[in-house]
């Protein structure tokens, strides 16, 4: 069993050609770099070409998929492991469990609760696995000047910016998932030794 990359993207069919060119791209370095993908288990949009393209060339795919979308047919069902869950809450708590890193590609937001969810997870000193989040064509300019704004007036600490890495390319993904970089968590949330 390969060790298994957690993708978060979109699953919409309405958008530029450029966003599944990528993920499809995306999907075969995944497997050229010996890992395997665990994500939301959907058949449609930039979810469906990953993991579809992880499949082509080679790769493992694990699809976690809530009991309501799967009865719309909306499961890939050529996944290795196909796991039904009954909420959402339990498909991402499933994904961040077999996840050894976190790719977020652009998305809507649903792909940006699961970034965020995993970001609160680290920030928390929760979670200790890479976070890349890939700003395709400046797809998430937005969010990165928000998350400025909110450090520069203190709603969080400066640390906010070192619970992920900007990919600007999907090229850039595989450094990143190699060279992690390193975070410390606030001193609230740092094992405390007991006194003795």
């Amino acid at each position: 069993m390969p060790r298994l990359i957690c993708v978060y993207c979109s699953s919409s069919d309405k958008l530029d050609a450029k966003y599944y060119q990528e993920a499809e791209r995306f999907g075969r370095q995944l497997v050229a770099h010996g890992w395997g993908l665990v994500y939301g288990g959907g058949n449609r949009g930039v979810m469906g070409v990953l993991g579809r393209a992880v499949k082509e060339a080679g790769g493992h795919v694990v699809g976690i998929i809530p009991e309501f979308m799967k009865t719309r047919e909306l499961a890939l069902t050529g996944a290795d492991e196909l796991i039904t869950v009954a909420t959402m809450r339990e498909r991402k708590q499933l994904m961040e469990q077999r996840a050894e890193g976190f790719v977020t590609l652009p998305g809507g937001i649903g792909t940006l609760e699961e970034f965020t969810e995993v970001m609160t997870l680290r920030y928390l000193n929760l979670v200790h696995k890479p976070m890349i989040l890939v700003n395709q064509d400046g797809f998430y300019d937005d969010l990165l000047r928000f998350f400025e704004r909110m450090t520069r007036e203190r709603f969080k600490s400066p640390g906010l910016h070192d619970l992920f890495t900007v990919a600007n390319t999907i090229d850039e993904v595989w450094q990143h998932l190699q060279d992690p970089k390193p975070f410390t968590a606030d001193e609230l949330w740092r094992e405390r030794k007991t006194a003795r």
